[in-house]
C-alpha cells in the first residue's frame, strides 16, 4: 500500500495552533498552582508568601482543657475565649483542634481531631483512640478561608498556645442523677419503715379493690349452682409480671374452690404455664387440708395458637356453661371474644390485666375488672402478708412524694421561682 506524504503547510499550521494553546492555557495552569492550598498544609500556618498577611485571624486565648465529669472516661473537654477576630463577617471561619500524645514527657506530633464553627467555644472529645490515663496537649486554631468556585484559594490559620497536660478518667457516680439516688432511698426507707409496722402487728390501710373483694363471691356462687369455675391465665408465659402475678391469684381461688369442694378448672396455652398452675393448684388444695380433691386434669394445656387458644375456651364455656369465670393476667385481641362469651352464658366475670388497649374489653363485658397496678397488688392485698403489705405501701407513700415533688416543680417553673430567697421575696 502506498505511503501518504504529509503536506507541509498542513503540518506548519497544526504545530502553530498547539503553540498558542499551551501560550494561553499555562498561565491559568500556574496560576491556580498558586492560588489553591494544598491540605496537607493547613497545620503549617499556610503559606505566608501567597496569603496576604491581613486574613490570618487573631488566635483563640485562655485554652482550658479537663476531664469530662461525670462520665464512663476517655473524653477531654476543650474550652478557650473567642478570638478577637471571631465576629460576624469577621477573620474566623472555624476553630480546628489539634492533639499530641505525650511521649517522654514532651508532646508528639499533632494530629487534628476536630473542628466546630466560629463562635462556639467548647468542644467535647471522645473517640475508640483516647485512653484513659494517657496525657495528652491541645492546641485550637483560628481558620480563615477563601473559596472560589467551590475550591480552596487560600488558607490562614493561627494556632494558640498548648493547652495541657490533661488524662480523661472514668468516675465512680455520676453526680447529675444525685435525684435518682435520693429518690432509691426515700423509696426504699419507706418500703422497709412499712415491713417492720406489718410485722410489729400494725393494720395498714389499704383500699379495697371491688374485684379482688368478690372471689368470695365468685366462688360461692359456683359452688351454690354446683357448677364449675374457669380460671384463664392469659396468653404470655412465666416470663411475664402479668402471668406470675395472675398464678398468685390462681392460688387464692383454688384455696376458696378447695375450701367449697368446687371444680377447679385452668385450661393454658404455656408449657410452662400448666407446670407451674398446676403446683401452685395443688399446693393449694393441701393447705386447706384435702389433697386428695386434687386431680391431675385440672389444669390442661390447649394450644399456643393465640386464636385457637380462644377458640378452644370458648367451646368449653359454652358447652360446659361455668358459674364464675376469672381473666387474670396478659390478653390482647382475643380478650372481646372470651369476654363476651362468657357474658353471653351469663357467668360471673373477674378480670385483670395491665394490657390498656384491653380494659375497655374487660370493663365493658365482666362484672369486676383490675386495672393495671391492681392486677400486681392483689396477692399483697389478698395473702394479707407483711412483706408484701410493706412493700405495696412504701411504694404507695413513694408515689406520693413524687406526685409532690412534680407539682412542686411545675409550680416553681411557673412562676420562675429556683431557690429560697426568691420564694421568701414572693410570700412577702
Amino acid at each position: 500500500m502506498p505511503k501518504i506524504a504529509a503536506n507541509p503547510d498542513l503540518k506548519a499550521g497544526s504545530a502553530f495552533f498547539m503553540y498558542l494553546f499551551f501560550l494561553l492555557l499555562l498561565p491559568q495552569v500556574t496560576g491556580a498552582q498558586q492560588n489553591i492550598i494544598p491540605d496537607d498544609t493547613f497545620f503549617q500556618g499556610g503559606r505566608s508568601g501567597e496569603v496576604p498577611a491581613e486574613t490570618y485571624p487573631l488566635p483563640a486565648i485562655n485554652i482550658v482543657v479537663g476531664d469530662n465529669p461525670n462520665d464512663a472516661g476517655e473524653t477531654i473537654n476543650i474550652t478557650w475565649d473567642r478570638s478577637p477576630d471571631d465576629f460576624t463577617g469577621g477573620k474566623v471561619k472555624e476553630y480546628r483542634i489539634f492533639r499530641a500524645e505525650v511521649i517522654d514527657g514532651q508532646p508528639g506530633e499533632y494530629k487534628e481531631v476536630g473542628d466546630i464553627p466560629a463562635g462556639k467555644t467548647v468542644y467535647s472529645y471522645q473517640d475508640g483512640n483516647t485512653r484513659d490515663g494517657v496525657s495528652y496537649y491541645y492546641v485550637v486554631q483560628a481558620v480563615n478561608f477563601l473559596k472560589i468556585n467551590n475550591e480552596l484559594a487560600w488558607l490562614a490559620e493561627t494556632l494558640s498556645e498548648p493547652a495541657g497536660p490533661v488524662k480523661s478518667a472514668a468516675q465512680w457516680f455520676d453526680w447529675r442523677r444525685s435525684n435518682a439516688l435520693i429518690g432509691v432511698l426515700l423509696l426504699s426507707s419507706f418500703i422497709i419503715i412499712f415491713i417492720r409496722q406489718a410485722r410489729s402487728g400494725k393494720e395498714l390501710f389499704i383500699r379495697k379493690i371491688a374485684g379482688l373483694e368478690a372471689v368470695d363471691e365468685a366462688v360461692g356462687r359456683a359452688t351454690e349452682m354446683g357448677k364449675k369455675i374457669f380460671y384463664i391465665p392469659g396468653l404470655s408465659d412465666m416470663d411475664n409480671m402479668q402471668t406470675i402475678a395472675s398464678i398468685t391469684i390462681l392460688g387464692r381461688v383454688a384455696e376458696l374452690a378447695a375450701q367449697y369442694e368446687t371444680w377447679l378448672e385452668v385450661p393454658v396455652c404455656r408449657s410452662m404455664v400448666m407446670v407451674t398452675a398446676k403446683e401452685v393448684v395443688k399446693e393449694a388444695y393441701s393447705k386447706v387440708g384435702r389433697p386428695d380433691a386434687f386431680q391431675e386434669d385440672q389444669v390442661h394445656y390447649l394450644t399456643d395458637d393465640q386464636f385457637g387458644y380462644a377458640a378452644g375456651i370458648d367451646g368449653m364455656v359454652v358447652r360446659e356453661r361455668p358459674a364464675t369465670i376469672f381473666f387474670m393476667g396478659t390478653f390482647y385481641a382475643e380478650s372481646l371474644i372470651l369476654a363476651e362469651t362468657g357474658n353471653s352464658i351469663g357467668a360471673i366475670q373477674i378480670a385483670g390485666t395491665a394490657m390498656p388497649s384491653q380494659l375497655p374489653f374487660f370493663v365493658a363485658a365482666c362484672d369486676y375488672t383490675l386495672i393495671g397496678e391492681e392486677l400486681f397488688t392483689a396477692s399483697a392485698y389478698l395473702s394479707k402478708e407483711p412483706k408484701l403489705l410493706g412493700s405495696i405501701k412504701g411504694q404507695d407513700m413513694g408515689k406520693a412524694v413524687m406526685l409532690v415533688a412534680i407539682i412542686t416543680g411545675i409550680i416553681m417553673e411557673t412562676f420562675g421561682i429556683w431557690d429560697f430567697s426568691s420564694l421568701f421575696s414572693v410570700i412577702e
